[in-house]
């Protein structure tokens, strides 16, 4: 191994052996030895993909054969309230809503996030017309345009994001058809100077998927409030990776999922975060029977139920919703801050290692070197992207490739180690070493 291989490895250890999250690496199934790869460069997998989706904890697995062989196989329907089932989207969203800073009565887990996109955009362009066609003062005090623009009716504009994740959009446009507004892509950073008299709402990813650039919540949200507005943040690359805040920023609408930091698994349930002041205002576009006042009642007229169970719709995904909750117990007793410090920490390292070890010119890093501005992942940009990671991958260092030319790296700071980060690097730079190239 060469002096800066040394040196840098040499301080992946020591950064190993004083880190305050290392024990809950064993809380995760990860055999580093289950390793495919036939390449002499292989000493292990390294798993820097937990921003698609994240490792298998270790309880999961058997909690769900308890799931399965006693309370369906032995208790069947007797468990919708022996064992739970019922109450499980408002129960297992708690606890989701103390990793992003959520009082509790304010998430429910349940649907996609597509699904939970789409009530959120729509609820919140109904509560922002009612509002307005009510003449009601926004709840700082602040109004976007003079009183006339902002009563009658006028608030009939949608921001989004312009580089969102593409659900997000497709979404947000189909939401603007359904409340007869006009759909507006905004760049993230300047949708805070965009917001005007006329929006209703803007959806926002706190973290950019592609890039990892971390947007400004408490900023954004300040000024879309001052403007009148509500706002609707995507949390997907966030929550789990750090501290969000949303009720100390004011917040009105969340929604996110819960397979990436989260570790719920392929296609688990996602949830929706409804602020408590908003709730009797809610009035979701899918209301299902699991939302009503008297869901066996059974009646003709549909009552919303009060509080978060009105973003509830249909019977719940009970399998995969339990197993998000066995999933979710990996984070008794951290702190998200301690998260968050680890992450900066292992992205920091991670840039340093890249340019010490990969050729000059071969790659550029489209992550903000910023912390303010980061998330918890680097996208780097290289001209034959696909191709290296698919070697990569190949030679036990799984990361992903967003076309056209983005090689992602996702940190998860719960089982991704320093030494991880340094081997991640130096397999990259001997792959590009094999196939010169420039950044595109």
């Amino acid at each position: 191994m060469s002096e800066p291989h040394a040196t840098l490895a040499e301080e992946a250890a020591k950064l190993d052996a004083a880190d305050e999250l290392r024990a809950k690496r064993a809380e995760f199934v990860l055999d580093d030895s289950d390793n495919d790869s036939d390449s002499d460069d292989s000493d292990g997998t390294v798993y820097l993909d937990g921003n698609s989706l994240g490792a298998l904890p270790a309880a999961v697995p058997a909690r769900l054969a308890d799931v399965i062989g006693r309370e369906w196989g032995r208790l069947r329907i007797r468990s919708w309230e022996e064992s739970g089932w019922w109450t499980a989207p408002e129960r297992i969203g708690d606890r989701i809503g103390r990793l992003v800073g959520a009082a509790p009565g304010q998430v429910v887990v349940g649907d996609s996030t597509s699904v939970n996109v789409f009530k959120a955009v729509v609820g919140a362009v109904r509560i922002a017309q009612a509002r307005a066609a009510a003449g009601e003062e926004p709840r700082d005090g602040t109004r976007g345009g003079s009183p006339e623009e902002s009563r009658g009716g006028t608030r009939d504009e949608i921001l989004v994001d312009e580089s969102t994740f593409p659900t997000d959009g497709y979404i947000a446009e189909s939401a603007a058809r359904m409340t007869g507004c006009t759909l507006r892509p905004v760049p993230a950073p300047d949708i805070a100077a965009a917001v005007g008299p006329r929006t209703a709402v803007a959806l926002v990813n706190h973290v950019d998927y592609r890039t990892g650039r971390l947007h400004d919540l408490p900023g954004t949200t300040a000024a879309v409030h001052a403007a009148g507005a509500l706002v609707v943040w995507d949390l997907c690359h966030s929550a789990g990776a750090l501290p969000v805040g949303l009720d100390a920023h004011g917040v009105d609408l969340a929604v996110g999922c819960t397979y990436k930091y989260l570790n719920g698994g392929p296609g688990s349930p996602a949830y929706l975060y409804v602020a408590r002041e908003h709730q009797p205002r809610f009035d979701s576009p899918l209301p299902g029977w699991n939302s009503h006042a008297d869901p066996f009642g059974m009646a003709p007229a549909y009552a919303p139920a009060d509080g978060a169970l009105r973003g509830r719709v249909g019977t719940p995904d009970i399998l995969s919703m339990l197993a998000l909750e066995a999933a979710l117990e990996v984070w008794d007793g951290v702190s998200p801050d301690a998260v968050r410090a680890k992450s900066l920490a292992l992205t920091d390292f991670f840039l340093r290692c890249v340019e010490a070890y990969v050729p000059a010119g071969r790659v550029e890093s489209v992550t903000p070197a910023a912390h303010q501005e980061r998330g918890s992942q680097v996208a780097l940009r290289c001209a034959d992207a696909g191709e290296v990671m698919a070697e990569l991958i190949r030679r036990g260092v799984v990361g992903d490739f967003r076309r056209p030319d983005i090689l992602r790296f996702g940190f998860t700071p719960l089982y991704t180690g320093f030494a991880d980060v340094e081997r991640a690097a130096r397999v990259l730079a001997a792959v590009l070493a094999e196939a010169p190239g420039e950044v595109a």
